[in-house]
């Protein structure tokens, strides 16, 4: 009887082992198709590559959208591109319906790239109810309609999801709730993606 209680342990150890090592290879992969496969939707067809190769490289797409991102990038960092990128934004701002929808993506994506705020903004809140506590980024201090009406100092935070963080929740937090983290945009990133398993560095 024991020796049979032995066999289905070590098998079932066996088997929760194995989906430790193959849950985030598989996950991995997965993901890496995915992106390889909706990459080939970044770049038109009439200027793909793989479309005027005798074989088709996975991944192409990728690789160039990152390269044109960084050169995009770096022409704006130079005098001629600013002055580019100032035209560019002078032109949005003077389309009702566009300036709204590029402002707003413009302010976020400044939030969560500024160097200066990056170990700054990872936060900790009590979400979604007293005593549970909810790793967030805090995207600015509110200083609109809402806080006045309120007559609080709230902190705007966004709260992603796990593992998806790409989705979440805008909420405002009192400045007091709101605890600032040393941990980085990175590592708080891993860490709500990989569902808490991974530990952020002590500093």
């Amino acid at each position: 009887m024991k020796k049979k209680s032995s066999i289905t342990s070590k098998l079932r150890n066996a088997f929760i082992a194995g989906i430790v090592v193959l849950v985030p290879i598989g996950f991995t992969l997965y993901l890496t198709l995915f992106l390889i496969k909706i990459s080939s939707k970044l770049i038109p067809n009439e200027i793909n590559p793989n479309n005027y190769l005798p074989f088709s490289i996975p991944g192409l797409e990728i690789l160039l959208s990152v390269i044109f991102i960084t050169i995009v990038g770096g022409i704006s960092l130079s005098f001629f591109g600013k002055k580019i990128l100032n035209l560019i934004n002078d032109l949005f701002k003077r389309i009702p319906i566009l300036r709204t929808i590029y402002s707003a993506i413009g302010q976020m994506t400044e939030s969560f790239t500024s160097k200066s705020d990056n170990k700054k903004s990872v936060v900790l809140v009590e979400y979604p109810k007293k005593g549970s506590w909810a790793v967030g980024f805090a995207t600015k201090e509110n200083k609109g309609e809402i806080s006045k009406k309120t007559n609080k100092d709230l902190i705007n935070v966004f709260v992603p999801t796990t593992p998806n963080p790409t989705s979440g929740f805008l909420l405002m937090f009192p400045r007091d709730e709101v605890i600032y983290l040393d941990m980085s945009f990175e590592e708080a990133s891993k860490f709500i993606v990989s569902a808490g398993t991974s530990d952020p560095a002590d500093n």
